[in-house]
């Protein structure tokens, strides 16, 4: 961002060109939230979700966005709960799957966030799911959606790498009166949770915020790179799959002419979509949604030496109770039949989810690199970020403090 358009932003909010100074925003739309009127969340080069903004803000509106942007920052408390150094405060942690085999098959990982959702639904607990599935009109990218029947969350199953904002319109569900859960990336809930101190409507009206563990979100342009690799050109597309039908499931593509092109979730996420990650992922705390009431995500099977395997087999969920609301929501999903858990051992977690595990501890590095930069950070709060940091060596801490370094001297931030 140049200094005329840096000037021009600050004019109509210090707090979303202070994030856009930094390259902060994860595109939640929690800012979009509270001022529904002045913005929207649009596509932006190189195709992530950002705040376009139509007029000023007032004071109140930008002290608001201030304190519940996640681009900002994030305070976390444990409150009397177990607080792990890298996932956060929890009350149980569980391996599970979807008893129903359709909903397995569909995940991600063994569908249980889509076990839980369709039983809030069917138990009358709540009206609407609100949550990302597909887009109509480009394949690859999402769409926030309420959700009713248990084809709608079927048609939402499975991960989608792609840029979300289930916040941006977040004002027009709450003026329904319904109630609805809602789930998204940690981020979000985050950011929900913190606007829930401002908005009493979203405690009474949003009683489960359920989320998943998260590793970034990937651009536009890193889908478009995923087709290419595929052989498929966008306008041939009629629907496409990130992930699911199957464990961990193929990147497919299916054309309009009912071809189908796939390739493994290896080559799609490691070897394309990984490195079109939008730069606040790369030093976010909180990957594993500490803010939710319950938590999802894959239980890898790992070789001899710790890493997870990612060979296709039936599902299996974990899912991390983090409030009494979450604890209670899982023991009815499981009185009801319609989800089966294990007991988990967290000992076995930061081997089994290696890619969250090194982020945290390579946190504290990254974020003095850019301290060095003299760039904006997020200020974080009850993160554990030092104790993180002394769980890795000093060569890894010194390899990413010099990679943001150099991220920054060449103008890749």
């Amino acid at each position: 961002m140049n200094s005329q358009a840096r000037d021009e932003l600050e004019k109509r909010s210090k707090t979303i060109a202070r994030v856009a100074q930094g390259s902060l925003c994860s595109g939640c739309g929690a800012c979009a939230a509270v001022a529904p009127d002045k913005i929207k969340m649009v596509l932006q080069d190189p195709g992530f979700l950002r705040p376009q903004l139509s007029d000023g803000l007032s004071d109140e509106e930008d002290e608001t966005i201030a304190r519940i942007c996640p681009g900002m920052g994030q305070s976390v408390e444990a409150n009397g709960r177990a607080d792990d150094v890298i996932w956060g405060p929890y009350l149980h942690m569980h391996t599970g799957h979807a008893i129903d085999p359709q909903l397995r098959f569909a995940g991600s990982s063994g569908g249980a966030l889509s076990a839980v959702i369709l039983h809030l639904l069917d138990s009358g607990q709540i009206d609407h799911v609100l949550q990302t599935g597909p887009s109509e009109t480009l394949p690859t990218a999402n769409k926030t959606f309420l959700s009713d029947t248990r084809e709608e969350i079927l048609s939402a199953a499975g991960s989608r790498y792609a840029p979300s904002a289930p916040l941006a319109e977040l004002d027009l569900h709450l003026a329904t009166g319904k109630k609805f859960a809602l789930v998204g990336k940690p981020c979000d809930i985050a950011a929900l949770r913190a606007l829930a101190k401002f908005d009493p409507r979203i405690d009474a009206q949003i009683p489960f915020m359920l989320s998943f563990f998260c590793a970034g979100v990937p651009s536009l342009t890193g889908s478009g790179k995923v087709l290419d690799a595929l052989g498929a050109r966008v306008e041939e597309v009629r629907a496409f799959r990130y992930r699911g039908n199957g464990w961990p499931g193929k990147a497919t593509a299916i054309l309009h002419d009912g071809e189908t092109h796939s390739m493994s979730y290896h080559e799609s996420w490691g070897g394309i979509l990984s490195s079109h990650v939008q730069h606040r992922c790369k030093i976010c705390a909180d990957g594993s949604g500490t803010a939710a009431d319950l938590v999802c995500a894959d239980a890898w099977t790992c070789d001899a030496d710790g890493y997870p395997l990612f060979e296709e087999q039936d599902g299996i969920s974990l899912i991390v109770t983090r409030t009494k609301v979450g604890e209670s929501v899982l023991q009815g999903a499981v009185d009801a039949g319609v989800l089966a858990i294990d007991h988990f051992n967290n000992d076995q977690l930061a081997t089994m989810q290696p890619g969250q595990t090194n982020r945290r501890r390579a946190l504290l590095a990254r974020l003095a690199g850019l301290w060095i930069l003299r760039k904006p950070i997020p200020h974080y709060r009850g993160l554990h970020l030092l104790k993180m940091a002394r769980q890795n060596t000093f060569a890894r801490n010194s390899r990413n403090f010099l990679g943001m370094l150099r991220r920054g001297f060449t103008g890749r931030i």
